[in-house]
């Protein structure tokens, strides 16, 4: 059995010798996984942990930027490109572009699991095990796919749970074919699997309710590297003049950015000197500034994303920090899972969500104001609660979110346990296949060595 969401912090981080009898090599198949210098850093994190480690981390990847909406990886005519940043390996896949949740983008999601299965499946090299990411399912039956190939075990992770986040968000019916033909993936792959890793801390219900076992679930937050924020100037709970709020990530419909623009509105019309600045992109992010010029907020600041090295720097100017969330109690049942929560407990600021998940850690660890979600009159007064504050007040809040993130977010914790699943994993599997010179070839004309080169498939 491994961690529950009850005892996760019950082992001891210095336990860690027993699992490092054995050296992994593991393919990961995540499309938006990136490098430190980009805003996705959680699988980095932890791949550069297991690297540290011993363990060989290679991930199959899109070039084209989730986030930017622009290829940055690959020079025209490249197909593919493998890249070595930082101990990682990372194998670059040209996907078409798209600009928004339409079928261009469905282009690029096909697009990709095809190709980083060929191209996985081509390579002569064999990994210990394989990890297959549902940001979409497609990467991770293409995951499931090429371990079926090469006869190795498939690790099932998590972070969205399909088909009921589209469903719930309004984009296909609960009995819509494409529904219909998700559940069937969706059940496949969890069955394959030798484990389900997942962010979501509800997990084991949902997946009981398919017939899994809950020893198969595992529970592991996104995290972050806290070295990061060690430097950070404390929170005194002073505010600022104007008192800055500030929201930093993705301009997406999932996170209702709707109802703090229009509890904007409401502190504006009532002579609040309280501002409001969106640090991110997104496929929402055009519509946001206009609906900021129709509802002619001069509160309101819209600036372009920043990489998660330089994060830290931009949230310390702020007083509280915003998240909100839309207001969908059968999809949130089984917790929340957002990165961005990482680095504002980890920031020591106040956090104001709106929001009313399962396993609330805002909540449960008093860093913040709970407010209900897509509630912009509840918003509005939530921020006159803050600002009545007294400092002392303001400063627990931001103290408790620190000790929130060395509880639940801690990478070096995190990435202990991926660690521990992962060797389990490849002990029930029977070993590896072929030499370890098979599975890290030294000179091989498909995969680079282990300094920081690149090799790329041209046109």
């Amino acid at each position: 059995m491994f961690p529950s969401v009850e005892d996760m912090n019950k082992s001891p981080i210095g336990s860690e010798g027993r699992f490092q009898q054995r050296k992994l090599s593991i393919w990961w198949f995540s499309q938006y996984a990136s490098t430190a210098d980009q805003q996705f850093t959680a699988q980095f994190d932890l791949a550069k942990r297991l690297v540290d480690r011993g363990h060989r981390v290679t991930f199959f990847a899109s070039g084209f930027s989730h986030y930017k909406f622009q290829e940055i990886r690959l020079k025209p005519g490249e197909k593919w490109r493998v890249d070595e940043f930082e101990g990682v390996r990372f194998v670059w896949i040209r996907t078409p572009p798209y600009t928004q949740n339409n079928w261009k983008r469905a282009v690029n999601i096909c697009a990709y699991s095809w190709r980083a299965f060929w191209l996985a499946r081509s390579w002569k090299e064999t990994p210990d095990l394989l990890i297959g990411t549902t940001f979409h399912p497609l990467a991770s039956l293409a995951a499931c796919a090429t371990a079926a190939s090469k006869r190795r075990p498939f690790v099932f992770e998590v972070k969205d749970l399909w088909p009921l986040t589209v469903i719930e968000f309004g984009r296909i019916g609960a009995r819509n074919p494409m529904a219909l033909s998700l559940t069937v993936l969706e059940r496949f792959l969890a069955r394959r699997a030798c484990r389900i890793m997942t962010t979501l801390p509800g997990a084991v219900e949902y997946y009981g309710r398919l017939g899994i076992p809950p020893e198969k679930v595992v529970w592991i937050p996104n995290g972050l590297e806290l070295s990061r924020y060690a430097n950070l100037s404390p929170y005194p709970g002073e505010l600022s003049n104007p008192c800055t709020l500030l929201y930093a990530g993705g301009l997406v419909s999932a996170n209702a950015l709707d109802t703090i623009l229009r509890a904007a509105q409401i502190q504006q019309e009532e002579g609040s000197s309280v501002r409001f600045v969106f640090v991110g992109g997104g496929q929402d992010k055009a519509r946001l500034m206009g609906l900021a010029r129709e509802l002619k907020l001069r509160n309101v600041e819209f600036r372009d994303a920043v990489p998660k090295s330089e994060l830290h720097r931009v949230i310390e100017q702020a007083d509280a920090l915003l998240l909100s969330m839309r207001d969908l109690p059968a999809l949130y049942r089984y917790g929340m899972s957002f990165n961005k929560l990482c680095d504002y407990a980890a920031s020591g600021r106040p956090i104001l969500f709106a929001g009313n998940p399962s396993h609330n850690l805002v909540e449960e660890f008093q860093c913040g104001i709970v407010i209900p979600p897509e509630n912009p009159h509840a918003f509005s007064l939530a921020i006159h609660r803050f600002v009545e504050m007294t400092p002392a007040q303001r400063a627990a809040m931001g103290r408790n979110g620190i000790r929130c993130a060395k509880e639940r977010f801690d990478m070096r914790m995190l990435a202990q346990r991926l660690e521990e699943m992962l060797i389990s994993v490849a002990n029930e599997s029977g070993g590896s296949q072929g030499s370890e010179e098979h599975r890290h070839p030294a000179n091989s004309s498909e995969v680079p060595s282990g300094k920081i080169e690149t090799l790329s498939q041209t046109n």
